[in-house]
């Protein structure tokens, strides 16, 4: 395994090279990625506070500067004006997993001053979700594959017509999407006429999030939300015969949510049921499901849809081992754990590349990609967690 000393030092420059001070974030890659997406400033932040550095605070409110005055965080904001993701001027009208409000609970953990506006916006961002995207089913819905952040899952197979994986078609489908969906008057993507789900795993990281915000600010009300979301992700995704949650089809699509994928096995980090919560874990230790030889994999071995060097078809990303890693301290999985961050340290120490194929350990996509300074954190949670510690 490579040393904790090198992983950080590989971690900083990888951030520090994609930094501006002008911007006050740093661009996932310069040439494939050079506008600000919400996720990774996220995880950048999770990096930048594991490293000790301030600009934690920094990035997440860069993260959050284009958020809109009714709360809507935009997935991403444009360093160029030639997209189009929506109506709105310089910013996207879609969204992405709410990990702002575990963003915000790291760098205050880590000690940094994390202010009370900052702290606001977290909370106006959480509220927007819950007021306009709650079914009545008590699950939050997206509206178009960005909205996950896994664009070209299998999981949205039926949406789009064909498990065969073409990246022309995946182009086609998302525009044809921005034009499917009906806006708020603010401009933040209200529906979609060709596709609505509700996803196992961003309803997962909405449940952790608030209650992360609950325990940053001591606020029960978020607690609440947070625990209602958890009892509803398991009242209503649960699939006992697959031993995972899967995600719910409600505008377009079909059988190809249930397809599994480590999203499936999220909602561990916030169930209530240790007994699911294991069930989902045990299939993250094995094998001949996601533990691959170089990490995990994001489809599940056995299915027909898994490709070790697919983009979300089957390759191994960082961000979903460290999230992975945290849903397996939650329930002191000590085994697991180790080998979660074994592997993402090893990752980045070879490759800091967007993702890599965890069957032979080659780094692919964008390279180097900034959230693999996320292996940072991942070593430090694997080195220093105890058991019953949340992380």
């Amino acid at each position: 395994m490579m040393k904790f000393g090198d992983i950080r030092m590989r971690a900083r420059a990888v951030l520090e090279a994609a930094w501006s001070d002008e911007r006050g974030y740093c661009f996932p890659n310069a040439t494939v990625y050079p506008h600000l997406w919400l996720w990774d400033s996220c995880f950048h932040t999770v990096a930048w506070a594991a490293l000790g550095d301030a600009r934690c605070v920094t990035e997440l409110g860069a993260a959050l500067a284009g958020q809109l005055g009714d709360g809507f965080v935009p997935h991403m904001r444009y360093a160029a004006p030639t997209m189009d993701r929506g109506p709105l001027a310089g910013v996207s009208s879609f969204t992405q997993p709410p990990l702002y409000a575990h963003a915000a609970a790291v760098a205050a953990g880590a000690d940094f001053l994390v202010p009370a506006t900052l702290i606001d916006r977290v909370a106006a961002g959480l509220d927007w979700l819950w007021r306009h995207r709650r079914g009545s089913d008590g699950l939050l819905v997206v509206v178009h594959p960005w909205e996950t952040g896994a664009d070209d899952s299998p999981r949205w197979d039926s949406w789009v017509g064909s498990s065969d994986w073409q990246r022309d078609r995946w182009t086609r489908f998302d525009v044809e999407l921005v034009g499917a969906t009906a806006y708020h008057p603010s401009g933040a993507a209200a529906s979609c006429s060709a596709f609505t789900a509700a996803p196992a795993a961003f309803n997962a990281l909405a449940a952790d999030a608030a209650l992360e915000l609950a325990r940053l600010t001591g606020d029960a009300g978020w607690r609440v939300r947070g625990e209602e979301l958890a009892g509803a992700i398991d009242g209503e995704l649960w699939d006992d015969c697959r031993e995972h949650w899967v995600d719910r089809a409600v505008v377009g699509g079909g059988p190809s949510v249930t397809v599994p994928t480590l999203d499936g096995t999220l909602p561990a980090l916030v169930t209530p049921d240790e007994h699911r919560a294991r069930r989902a874990l045990a299939a993250l230790a094995d094998p001949e499901a996601f533990m691959a030889p170089h990490g995990l994999r994001y489809v599940h071995a056995g299915h027909p849809t898994y490709r070790p060097d697919g983009y979300w078809r089957g390759s191994a990303w960082m961000p979903l081992h460290y999230l992975a890693l945290r849903a397996a301290l939650r329930w002191e999985d000590r085994d697991l754990a180790a080998r979660i961050s074994g592997a993402a340290a090893n990752a980045a120490g070879s490759s800091m590349a967007e993702h890599w194929d965890p069957e032979s350990g080659e780094g692919l996509g964008a390279d180097p990609q900034t959230w693999s300074a996320l292996g940072a954190a991942v070593a430090q949670l694997g080195a220093t967690s105890s058991p019953g510690t949340m992380p």
